[in-house]
């Protein structure tokens, strides 16, 4: 099950975390779709019916575009299907923020667009999940290991799937490559975090009477790998590296019933408990992300995983963060080399993402 997730990018940040590698192994940046990354709001609390970053084949907006090309689009979470008659997806009478990967083709709503290739990767900083408890529901948030490093999961369920020590490693770098382009290269290398990648299908509905084609989208679930089964007993299904990535969205090469292949439950999470505040969807500050201690609103004993997690938080604002990044780019191009560190520009997030 998925029923919340995060994204704090600004739009600008979340083209420079999807670099991607075509089928010939080029290093490409994705360009958002026109308009779409003004639809987008990053937010610490995303729910159903928000707009999400989605990446995709360019090749379902633009039939002459390599099929391996991708794009950034936004797109509405909880699928319509293109058949849907009525006149409001308000009025739809059953959910479809989710899909099980075990009946994916037995449903019209989902087979239909799977069999069109209408495959997508829904990208967020990670989910929220509630653990049942006596009394109450404990949230966690649960996202990749923020290290190069795939982190090892551990027995015990009280704690993230990572070596703790691992995540102190910090921070992986997207290199750049001769493929990109000079205005990609102008942006530097992606420093901050790496987007969790979850499988989706979409679909595209446009209202009876005419008007604004909807693209929409469901996650696709699968049953919880054992370190996040104490928790809940489903997940997202996550594609896991840039391989995996390019199979899903490769829909001219890789066919339905080979890239369902991908979908399974793998043992690569951490997480950490967060407080209650996210359980109200109105909720929208870092502090839903903030880790604490199970049942428990105050902050536990710092471990490597909460201290990467408060220096993120304090960093400042998504959008504020594009206009200080963009500010920085055209200060780098007007100084002049001066040697030591006067001449090193500041990048203002290396020490809370990827």
């Amino acid at each position: 099950m998925c029923g919340r997730t995060a994204c704090t990018l600004a739009p600008d940040e979340v083209s420079r975390a999807s670099v991607y590698r075509n089928r010939g192994g080029r290093r490409r940046q994705p360009r958002w779709r026109d308009g779409d990354a003004d639809k987008y709001r990053p937010s610490y609390n995303k729910s159903p019916q928000s707009m999400s970053p989605v990446l995709l084949s360019g090749r379902h907006f633009d039939k002459d575009a390599a099929v391996d090309e991708c794009v950034l689009t936004s797109m509405r979470w909880g699928l319509v299907p293109a058949w849907f008659k009525g006149k409001d997806p308000s009025e739809m009478q059953y959910s479809t923020n989710n899909c099980r990967s075990e009946s994916i083709l037995q449903k019209k709503s989902y087979k239909d667009p799977l069999i069109k290739g209408q495959r997508c990767v829904i990208l967020a900083d990670g989910f929220y999940e509630w653990k049942r408890q006596e009394k109450n529901k404990q949230p966690y948030f649960i996202y990749f290991p923020q290290s190069q490093e795939k982190t090892k999961a551990q027995d015990d369920p009280t704690t993230s799937s990572g070596n703790e020590d691992n995540s102190e490693a910090m921070y992986s770098k997207v290199q750049a490559s001769p493929e990109l382009t000079e205005e990609e290269d102008a942006q530097g290398e992606w420093t901050g975090w790496k987007l969790l990648t979850m499988a989706g299908v979409f679909d595209c509905w446009t209202p009876p009477g005419g008007g604004e084609a909807l693209y929409t989208y469901s996650v696709i679930t699968v049953n919880a790998s054992p370190n996040l089964q104490s928790i809940h007993d489903r997940m997202p299904a996550i594609l896991d590296g840039e391989e995996e990535v390019r199979r899903w969205l490769d829909f001219g090469k890789v066919k339905s019933l080979d890239a369902l292949k991908l979908l399974e439950s793998k043992n690569i999470l951490t997480f950490h408990p967060v407080s209650s505040l996210v359980n109200n969807s109105r909720n929208n500050s870092p502090e839903c992300l903030q880790p604490v201690g199970p049942n428990s609103k105050k902050e536990p004993k710092p471990t490597a995983s909460s201290r990467m997690m408060a220096s993120w938080l304090k960093s400042s604002a998504p959008l504020k963060r594009k206009e200080q990044d963009t500010c920085e780019r055209k200060k780098d191009k007007e100084r002049k080399p001066t040697g030591g560190l006067q001449g090193v520009s500041k990048k203002p997030r290396t020490t809370r993402r990827t």
